[in-house]
């Protein structure tokens, strides 16, 4: 029987190196992880935050997404991934050429002993695409802390700079063949390059740009918690093609790191529900949000090494300690009373992200550790061995990534403060989107309403901006009416 076309091996566009399931499998999860943010995170800020902060959370969530993926192809990902400079940062370069694009995947620096680079079987498109969409990821989950009041400018420069600055490093101490790789610290799909530093970054980014308006620091409720609950369920079945991709390879890791992810991100939702039902009575729907979300941060750095049962123990441990640290130590630190960490990053993915870690140093299990990691004999402290010394490597793994994301955002939140003010003019914050952007979530134009500079100008709160909505070609004559939640 003659071989169909689109298998024959010997076409240009299928090289002896070329797994077409492995590629097929990472374009899919690099997809799903692309639905976490678009739309899933745009969705769930838009939804979670007032109705006057709609339009600016997801614009902040999508101007990032955009953002990130020009300075990843211009100089991003080969500062991550690319040939060594320095134990923490690769040779940036751009990775725009066709004869890099279409050659076979290789993290050159990630070479360990006896043990080649590695070198998945796809094109390093495939790479380039799917380190994308992590790196995007993580900007938009910071912005999650300064929603509701920096402005606008400031976070069209805030983006690259961290970047480059801060993500870049991370990934490269510890995924790219960096020092921290190299010792054989434990990351599987990002509890710390992701979650500990989108955490801490925001947190820090959150101290210098200071806090919301009072009014809504005390009130800031949700303003479609249906459409919240939409965007959480894309984040959660997201968390798949994140975790389930970080093998590099349709291999027998994947799946039960998916499985894992899951198993944790219900158990974390489920004790974070029932602790709210204990000590306020009624179950709420924020809350588990939250707890789904700290299970899969929590898991995330041990997704691929650690059993299963493990991962029963993680959700129970992800849905109640960041619940004590966000319920019980947030109301009582007069440190986070200072810090308006708007959606609590630094609890949801900061404290779970830093827990997971510190757990997968504690659970890693010796054989699911050698089937992807780079050193030999790798294993949980409760696996006995040198386990107690991993533990360690977690630890320092983590102290580096706090310590290198407040400075890197503290330095570059004073450069940008010389240019511009991180936070906007409390004029603006009074009125929201129709300040910033000149447009509302819920607001569409009537027939034959036209603009009224004495009701729709700075003077009156409400209206602001509508006559560049008047303009828009999406929204001239469209048939509507104004929703007031």
């Amino acid at each position: 029987m003659a071989v169909p076309q689109a298998y024959a091996s010997h076409l240009p566009g299928v090289p002896d190196w070329l797994n077409k399931g492995d590629n097929a499998w990472q374009m899919t999860a690099s997809t799903l992880v692309g639905i976490q943010s678009m739309p899933g995170l745009v969705i769930l800020y838009a939804s979670i935050v007032k109705k006057k902060w709609a339009v600016n959370s997801a614009f902040m969530a999508l101007y990032a997404f955009a953002a990130v993926l020009i300075v990843w192809v211009l100089v991003g990902y080969r500062l991550a991934f690319g040939d060594r400079l320095v134990p923490m940062w690769g040779e940036g370069a751009p990775a725009l050429s066709q004869t890099y694009l279409i050659g076979r995947a290789k993290l050159p620096a990630t070479a360990h002993h006896d043990r080649p680079a590695v070198e998945p079987f796809y094109p390093m498109a495939t790479l380039v695409y799917f380190h994308f969409q992590f790196a995007a990821i993580t900007m938009i989950l910071l912005a999650g802390s300064v929603l509701g009041r920096m402005n606008i400018k400031a976070w069209m420069a805030f983006v690259p700079l961290w970047l480059i600055c801060s993500y870049t490093v991370g990934a490269f101490s510890l995924w790219g063949g960096g020092f921290l790789y190299q010792w054989g610290a434990i990351d599987y799909s990002g509890g710390y390059v992701i979650h500990l530093s989108s955490g801490i970054s925001g947190f820090t980014a959150a101290y210098w740009v200071g806090p919301r308006l009072k009014s809504d620091r005390e009130r800031f409720s949700p303003n479609n918690v249906l459409l919240m609950m939409a965007g959480a369920g894309l984040l959660w079945m997201g968390w798949s093609g994140f975790n389930g991709g970080a093998p590099y390879a349709a291999n027998i890791t994947a799946p039960v790191a998916v499985l894992n992810t899951n198993i944790c991100a219900a158990t974390s939702l489920l004790i974070w529900t029932s602790l709210d039902v204990v000590f306020f009575g009624k179950p709420s729907v924020i809350g588990a949000v939250q707890g789904m979300v700290t299970g899969l941060a929590c898991i995330t750095p041990g997704a691929g090494v650690v059993p299963s049962w493990a991962a029963i123990v993680m959700g129970i441990l992800s849905g109640s300690i960041p619940w004590v640290s966000m319920m019980i130590l947030h109301k009582k630190s007069s440190l986070f009373q200072k810090v308006d960490d708007t959606l609590g990053v630094f609890h949801t993915h900061a404290v779970a992200g830093l827990l997971g870690g510190l757990l997968t140093g504690l659970l890693a299990e010796p054989h699911l550790c050698n089937l992807v990691l780079p050193i030999p004999n790798t294993r949980g402290a409760f696996y006995g061995g040198s386990g107690g010394v991993q533990f360690l490597k977690q630890v320092v793994a983590a102290l580096f990534v706090i310590g290198w994301n407040i400075f890197s955002t503290t330095v570059i939140c004073l450069g940008i403060r010389l240019f511009m003010p991180l936070r906007m003019p409390d004029e603006m914050l009074i009125i929201g989107d129709d300040a910033v952007h000149g447009e509302e979530a819920y607001a569409l134009w009537g027939d034959g309403e036209k603009y009224d500079p004495t009701r729709h100008g700075w003077n009156n709160p409400s209206s602001h901006g509508e006559e560049m909505m008047a303009r828009s070609p999406y929204i001239n004559g469209a048939r509507g009416v104004t929703i007031n939640l």
